[in-house]
């Protein structure tokens, strides 16, 4: 089993920056591939970014490629994302989730993760 949890939402103007965090717990976390997703409200939850067990290979959304940046600290077990040009449109809940430890490599899909954060909000003000 595998606990995630969210931190470093919060409220910020267009333009701006703000850094995500995931820290995880009960396994060895390098194992993990991870990843970010996000809900707007009266939308479907959508990926964001992810991240190799390795961090060797990463993957994004068109929506989000150039402006997030996907990491992960294996010494600290945590994973964060690096959110800078904020547009209103970035604004959702963003989750933290993390594949079972048989999987290695990159996922976009939801049914690809198997551990699940509560989310952290994230609101820009245009």
């Amino acid at each position: 089993q595998v606990q995630v949890v969210e931190s470093g939402g919060g409220l910020v103007q267009a333009g701006g920056s703000l850094r995500l965090s995931c820290a995880t717990s009960g396994r060895t976390f390098s194992r993990y591939a991870m990843g970010w997703f996000r809900q707007a409200p009266g939308k479907e939850r959508e990926f964001v970014a992810a991240l190799s067990w390795s961090g060797g290979s990463r993957h994004y959304a068109d929506s989000v490629e150039g402006r997030f940046t996907i990491s992960r600290d294996n010494a600290k077990n945590t994973m964060y994302l690096q959110m800078n040009s904020l547009k209103p449109e970035d604004t959702a809940v963003y989750y933290c989730a993390a594949r079972s430890e048989y999987y290695s490599d990159v996922a976009t899909a939801k049914y690809e993760y198997a551990y699940w954060g509560q989310g952290t909000q994230v609101t820009v003000s245009s």
